[in-house]
């Protein structure tokens, strides 16, 4: 388990040297599903001007080579495997070798795993309770267990148990696992793997993905046990604001399907699979569910249940068969939920007879490990989860709606106990524990933070603290609302994909973690949601909410897409999205021949959350249709689909000509004179360059009427500061960084926000909480300003035509109360790295570049004649190209490898 969210540094080298090596985009995974698989890597070296003059991948199996790329003469950091298909089941070893300038050879080595390629592969079978059975036996309880009108509907979590005989050693044992709900599993009375609420969220109706887990060293010869948990999840468990009795939004029934296989020194194989030689039974877990909480009883503990030998008790029942339909079941892609960190608490707070507000210090999306002593056996202790405080120091909960976000536990009596929920998550910062014996102390209670196992990709700091702390806000509202898919609040009952929410965060997101395969994985729901007629939904995976064609939101089919080609470099993304694309693109235009996207708006949210104004809808709307058919056509360049991309681009001058002619006027004022309805066509190139510094003065001249505050909604937030700095209005973009009056991020860091507020009012002064219909405190959207912190401020960007940061244009901004600034991240090809300061007279600004690309560096001086790189000039440096002064800076290209620049400020 890590002990934060913090960037690991590359390794230490003398010469070009890979590293991190993946395949399809993850590290030494167990279980792929391609048979012709991605493999990918970093680079690193101290040396200027390096780079990867070629490279030379083999692919082993059991020591035996399959293929070999040979040495080709490129400096591609990925390559696609190129022999014959790969097996399933099986184990590989990939082995790389780059080849510097000088010819020097380094290489480096991982594994990779297939995993079940065909259905007929499959042995094993769905199980679920069996219904038609008597219930099966439990113990008397003498206390009713907890339970509120919304929990009482869920059913216990089912206990399953397989005893087995292996005829011979192990050599490799895989478990390929998946459910209709969610499942933990144990072998040999240990728990099999870190993953957490497996199999993850995926729209079950068309796809439903199985981890695979190498479970070696806890088998045997001789006999053995495999158990599991199922709990609904959401599959049968609530799902949003659902409020029905009971949700069932994909089936009513848990079900699990795991197939074991282990492989013996003589080369046979045993494959175990889930059939009705399973047992099953209720047990301590007494409901699970991922918005009402989690009870559980210690009285009814089953010992140990799943280890060999166990002696059996009453209840224990035959498994009922579900089918063996596996036509849905497809191998995981993307990083688990895992438990990535744990907070202690940082106060108690009594509040009467064994009732406690505990502060962890932090919002986060997880649960609690409760440590308990001295508690009587049927003894119940309740947890409540909450944001925020009321005034009076109890915990808020209003703005859950119908979530209980409650676990209870009821002791068995021992000295000591220790109780955390395996099948719940929840969205708080303080925790109210009520019915503790004795007293409560920090030392016993801890946060367990969950997420998508994202790799961390980005770091930033700077001399303000504030701006600091907004970063942070930033990354734990990413960090709490990342789990398994991209949601809009970890807390109340709702937790769902939206659209727009995900495609205006992404380029924030991407700074920050690696989330390629989190997004790419989100698509593929995406596309299958999409309606014949090419409407895509307001939420992914799609539930709930019935609307589709939602401007802004729909338009994450063509924004997400091409962000990622963007930032990762992998034209797959655009292949695969490629139908979605176009075909929400023609939906548009079918339903508005005129251009000015008016019909079919489905939500039409407009500019979400804005403050005080009203941005003009049809503004909204055309912006980004013109948006989207731009992208459309970007993307059938990229897959050489020339007919495709002409027709696109003509589509999208066509809207913007249209734009234009409906909504601005002479003298560049957009209909509505709102901040949005001027960031939009300003960042989307709508505008007639002789319009666009006059609607930069109306932009401008609003800002400045309202003492230089902000109005913008989710739309136009992310926008407001790259805008204004790019047409050189730097210094105000820096007033509403810094800015920390009502509405600003600083407002909420003033009144102890730790995560980005959904609402700018979710608490004022004047007001105290915002509406509690929809208040959360920990959602990402109003955090997008992060992008500009990397790209604005540490000045970390790619040129417009670059893919995978390989053209790196490096731009600090120093402005503001900012003394110095820097970041560090990790490109597809390596780390790139910035660090500025200006201090008496000087600006010293260290850019470290990774092998294999380029970069044009923007010296911020006063003087470019001043500039130096390592105490010397920059003219006649091997690697550096001087391009000459503009604006304020003096521009240089160079190779890879580490600078410092120094120049009168």
């Amino acid at each position: 388990m890590t002990t934060g969210w913090v960037l690991t540094d590359p390794p230490t080298v003398p010469a070009l040297t890979p590293y991190d090596l993946r395949c399809e985009h993850l590290a030494e995974p167990l279980g792929i599903g391609s048979a012709r698989p991605r493999l990918s890597w970093r680079l690193a070296s101290p040396v200027r001007g390096d780079r990867q003059e070629a490279f030379r991948v083999r692919v082993e199996r059991d020591g035996v080579q399959v293929w070999d790329s040979g040495w080709r003469s490129e400096q591609a950091t990925s390559v696609d495997h190129g022999g014959a298909p790969l097996t399933s089941l099986t184990d590989y070893t990939w082995h790389l070798e780059v080849r510097d300038a000088a010819g020097a050879a380094t290489g480096a080595s991982a594994t990779f795993a297939t995993g079940i390629f065909h259905p007929g592969e499959w042995q094993a079978r769905w199980i679920e309770h069996d219904y038609e059975t008597e219930p099966p036996f439990e113990p008397p309880v003498d206390k009713v267990e907890p339970r509120s009108e919304r929990s009482a509907t869920l059913a216990a979590p089912r206990y399953l148990r397989r005893s087995f005989d292996l005829p011979a050693p192990v050599v490799r044992a895989r478990v390929y696992a998946t459910a209709h709900g969610l499942y933990q599993l144990n072998a040999n009375g240990r728990r099999v793997g870190a993953d957490e609420l497996t199999p993850g969220w995926t729209d079950y109706r068309y796809r439903v993905a199985y981890q695979t887990y190498d479970v070696t060293d806890l088998l045997h010869e001789g006999e053995n046990v495999l158990g599991a948990v199922l709990a609904e999840g959401w599959w049968s468990g609530y799902v949003g604001w659902d409020t029905r009795s009971q949700a069932h939004h994909y089936g009513k029934r848990p079900r699990l399907l795991a197939q074991l296989v282990v492989d013996h020194p003589d080369g046979t194989r045993t494959v175990i699979g889930t059939d009705a030689g399973w047992l099953e039974r209720t047990g301590p877990l007494r409901f699970a569910d991922l918005l009402m909480g989690e009870s559980y009883d210690a009285r009814l503990e089953l010992g140990d249940w799943s280890s060999p030998g166990h002696v059996l008790g009453q209840g224990w029942e035959r498994a009922g068969e579900a089918g063996a339909d596996v036509s849905t079941v497809v191998a995981a892609s993307t990083e688990p939920v895992r438990v990535m960190e744990d907070l202690p608490a940082v106060s108690v707070d009594r509040r009467g007879p064994g009732r406690y507000v505990v502060d962890l210090g932090q919002n986060v999306a997880g649960r609690i490990r409760l440590r308990i002593r001295g508690a009587a056996a049927g003894d119940r202790i309740r947890l409540r989860h909450a944001e925020m405080l009321e005034s009076d120091g109890e915990v808020y909960t209003a703005n859950l709606r119908t979530a209980d976000a409650t676990d209870y536990y009821v002791s068995a009596g021992a000295d000591e106990e220790t109780f955390e929920p395996a099948f719940t998550v929840h969205g708080f910062r303080y925790v109210e524990v009520d019915g503790y014996p004795g007293d409560l102390t920090t030392a016993d209670v801890t946060g367990r933070v969950l997420h998508s196992d994202t790799p961390v990709a980005g770091r930033f700091e700077c001399s303000d603290p504030g701006v600091n702390r907004l970063l942070g806000n930033i990354r734990w509202g990413q960090r709490g609302n990342f789990v398994s898919v991209p949601t809009d609040c970890p807390q109340r009952d709702e937790r769902l994909g939206w659209t727009a929410d995900a495609q205006i965060f992404l380029p924030t997101a991407a700074y920050q973690a690696d989330v390629q395969t989190f997004f790419a994985n989100w698509l593929e729901d995406l596309a299958v949601a999409q309606t014949p007629d090419g409407a895509v939904p307001d939420v992914i995976p799609h539930l709930i909410t019935g609307r589709h064609g939602t401007p802004a939101w729909s338009d994450a089919a063509t924004i997400v897409p091409w962000t990622l080609y963007r930032s990762y470099g992998d034209e797959r993304v655009l292949r695969q999205a490629w139908p979605s694309m176009r075909r929400w693109v023609d939906f548009v235009h079918t339903a508005n021949p005129g251009l000015i996207w008016r019909n079919r708006t489905g939500g039409h949210y407009g500019d979400w959350l804005q403050v005080g104004v009203c941005t003009d809808r049809d503004v909204l709307a055309t912006a980004y249709f013109a948006r989207s058919a731009e992208l459309t056509a970007a993307t059938a360049r990229v897959l050489g689909l020339r007919d495709e991309a002409a027709a696109y681009g003509e589509l999208r001058d066509r809207i913007a000509a249209a734009f234009v002619a409906e909504f601005v006027d002479a003298e560049g004022k957009v209909r509505g004179d709102t901040q949005t309805g001027y960031l939009l066509p300003l960042a989307f190139g709508l505008l007639p360059e002789d319009l666009e510094q006059e609607a930069v003065k109306h932009l401008v001249a609003d800002l400045e009427r309202r003492d230089r505050s902000l109005t913008t909604g989710f739309a136009g937030v992310a926008l407001l500061c790259p805008v204004l700095a790019g047409y050189g209005q730097l210094e105000l973009a820096y007033d509403l960084l810094h800015d920390d009056r009502y509405p600003s991020w600083g407002y909420s860091i003033r009144h102890g926000a730790t995560t980005i507020w959904e609402r700018w009012d979710g608490w004022t002064e004047e007001q105290g909480f915002g509406p509690v219909a929809m208040n959360s405190f920990n959602h990402y959207s109003l955090g997008s300003v992060g992008e500009w912190l990397y790209s604005g401020v540490a000045g970390i960007d790619q040129a417009p035509s670059s893919v995978a940061f390989r053209d790196l244009v490096i731009r600090p901004r120093p402005g503001g109360r900012l003394d110095w600034a820097q970041a560090a991240y990790d490109t597809p090809s390596g780390r790139v790295t910035t660090r500025w300061e200006v201090a008496d007279g000087t600006v010293k600004l260290d850019v470290g570049v990774p092998p294999g690309t380029t970069a044009t560096v923007h010296v911020p001086t006063a003087d470019p004649t001043s500039v130096r790189e390592s105490d010397r000039p920059v003219a006649g440096q091997e690697e550096i190209d001087v391009l000459g002064p503009a604006d304020g800076v003096l521009v240089c290209r160079v190779a890879s490898g580490r600078y410092r620049f120094a120049a009168d400020a």
